[in-house]
């Protein structure tokens, strides 16, 4: 049985350059431009896309909390009054409103949002 001739000597060669660049060529263009990523980032983006979510889901909770305090005319002056959003957080966690339903310790992300919803909402209510 005969080879074909692109197999044979330098034919061959040029058709494993050829599959060679197309292979490299491919995976640039592909996580370059077409979107691929790695199972890392996937991972990565997964965890900031669900922890943006349930904060997304939590904040209302921990405003209404905050809300329906008696003094939450008085705490929300104090809020008012932090300037950095770092120390109006720290406030909310240490005033329990940003512990989420069914757990024990305060979330700084939380107190963060809920802090930065409570100024907002003041701000346009004036």
């Amino acid at each position: 049985m005969q080879v074909p001739s692109i197999l044979q000597g330098e034919s061959r060669t040029r058709l494993l350059q050829g599959i060679a660049i197309g292979a490299v060529a491919s995976m640039v263009i592909g996580f370059s431009w077409g979107g691929w990523v790695t199972g890392g980032t996937a991972d990565k983006i997964a965890d900031e896309r669900a922890n943006t979510a349930v904060l997304a889901a939590l904040t209302p909770i921990c405003v209404e909390k905050f809300l329906q305090n008696s003094d939450a005319k008085a705490n929300l002056a104090v809020l008012q009054k932090i300037s950095s959003n770092w120390e109006q957080g720290q406030y909310l966690e240490k005033g329990g409103w940003a512990t989420p339903p069914g757990g024990t310790s305060s979330d700084y992300q939380l107190a963060r949002a809920c802090a930065e919803k409570l100024v907002q909402a003041k701000t346009t209510a004036q």
